[in-house]
């Protein structure tokens, strides 16, 4: 008898622990004054042998092997396809939300090109370097690898990243369709300047031209001055060479610059007195700046930005009570001073917790706690950086800039919802300032050394 109790006992916590497992939280109590009695007890017990994982205990474990079997088959991480162009994708978008830290997994990082990946042999690759030097010189990637290396993190990000929010999104965008084409590494390479030594740059040069081996023979201008500062010629990225969608087997990092500019794949470099005036600073790649008919060159400098990653649409508050608000910042003009976030639509702000190490032009990750009482709320956040440059509302941006095209980086605003699911609005805090950020009042200005002031 003692055998029989002792066995529905066992059969019972099996029972409560299904139940349980499936989110239906009964007592024992509760199951065995149900009206299926004992037969309920035979089904769920069976139920929960079925449900309950298996013991890893007991089992042989997978063996180790040469090549990584990836991911856990329960992470689902992949980027999100955004733009075809003639029928072939040139566009993926990485999805911040499910991310930790502050590094984004080489196979997650976005990607933008203009014709396709080439396939570049590393032992047939070689980058020029020409124009007004004392010695142009042809550079095979060993030739790279033995020069000084360095390696930092940076982000990169997309001049037309948070482009949607000049015409607006609708309600149902999530994080992927705010912040599409953002992503942050550590780059490997060698600087820019000892490149500029070894070919004995001129000192009437002030511009350098990059082009790439892509099918589009991508070009850009480039101050000299910013290949003196950070340029990289980057041939690793967290760890490994670079991925092909990232310019493999080498590219060019300009950080803090919008990403067209960090010529993938590339194969020249050109310096000049003057920027070349290609075809993606021409046509492309310019700002519209309408109350004006004009519009901004060279306006390459990504602002300061934030972005609450937790709670966001997709990623729902299960119920009131307390919630760690989890966000990245960054800034093209250096490190990350402070980040403010408000959780009653901008009437109050107080400081985020920024994890160290807080480096310049990379993400800064930030948390804030709060005690959601489940009632609708806005939440927001607010990225100032170490320029004293403050994140501007969506509407500060428009009457500075018009319905422009590229440089959104607007305060970005959630509602939560009395059920915990959360939906992207337009809301306009209430700031303690009025008035313009200073570097919002006008044209960007060009660098003293540029050749063009």
């Amino acid at each position: 008898m003692s055998q029989d109790l002792e066995k529905l006992n066992r059969d019972m916590d099996r029972a409560v622990r299904a139940v349980w497992w499936q989110g239906k939280r009964f007592t024992r109590r509760q199951i065995l004054a149900g009206a299926a009695g004992a037969a309920a007890v035979v089904v769920l017990s069976r139920l929960a042998l079925a449900q309950m994982p298996p013991d890893s205990t007991k089992l042989q474990g997978l063996p180790a092997t040469e090549v990584s079997n990836g991911r856990s088959q329960f992470e689902q991480l992949k980027r999100r396809q955004a733009v075809a162009y003639a029928g072939i994708p040139q566009v993926t978008a990485t999805d911040q939300r499910n991310f930790m830290g502050v590094i984004t997994p080489s196979d997650l990082h976005f990607e933008r090109h203009h014709n396709g990946i080439p396939e570049i042999d590393p032992r047939r690759y070689k980058l020029l370097i020409h124009g007004l030097v004392s010695e142009p010189k042809v550079f095979t990637l060993e030739d790279l690898k033995r020069l000084p290396q360095v390696s930092f993190p940076y982000f990169v990000e997309c001049s037309g990243s948070s482009q949607a929010h000049w015409k607006g999104l609708p309600e149902t965008a999530i994080i992927v369709n705010t912040h599409p084409l953002f992503s942050n590494s550590e780059w490997i390479g060698v600087p820019l300047q000892v490149l500029f030594r070894e070919v004995g740059a001129k000192r009437e040069a002030r511009w350098f031209l990059v082009e790439s081996y892509d099918g589009a023979a991508m070009t850009r201008s480039v101050p000299l001055s910013k290949g003196y500062d950070d340029g990289l010629i980057a041939y690793g990225q967290n760890g490994e060479a670079v991925r092909p969608e990232q310019g493999y087997p080498a590219r060019l990092l300009l950080p803090g610059w919008e990403g067209n500019i960090h010529v993938k794949w590339i194969r020249r470099i050109e310096l000049s007195d003057r920027p070349f005036m290609g075809r993606e600073e021409t046509a492309h790649y310019t700002d519209p700046y309408p109350r004006e008919g004009k519009s901004r060159q060279f306006s390459m400098v990504w602002e300061a930005k934030s972005v609450i990653t937790h709670p966001s649409p997709g990623l729902n508050i299960p119920g009131p009570g307390y919630v760690e608000i989890l966000g990245l910042a960054w800034s093209g003009m250096g490190k990350v001073a402070r980040v403010e976030v408000s959780t009653d639509g901008g009437k109050s702000w107080g400081l985020a917790a920024l994890q160290e190490p807080i480096l310049p032009k990379t993400s800064t990750r930030f948390r804030y706690p709060w005690v959601w009482k489940g009632e609708e709320a806005i939440i927001l956040s607010r990225c100032t950086d170490e320029t004293g440059y403050i994140q501007p509302t969506r509407n500060q941006l428009l009457q500075a800039r018009g319905e422009s095209l590229y440089h959104f980086n607007g305060i970005q605003a959630w509602k939560v919802q009395p059920d915990g699911s959360l939906v992207h609005v337009y809301h306009e805090p209430e700031l303690v300032t009025a008035a313009l950020p200073a570097p919002l009042t006008g044209p960007w200005p060009l660098l003293s050394d540029c050749g063009l002031v």
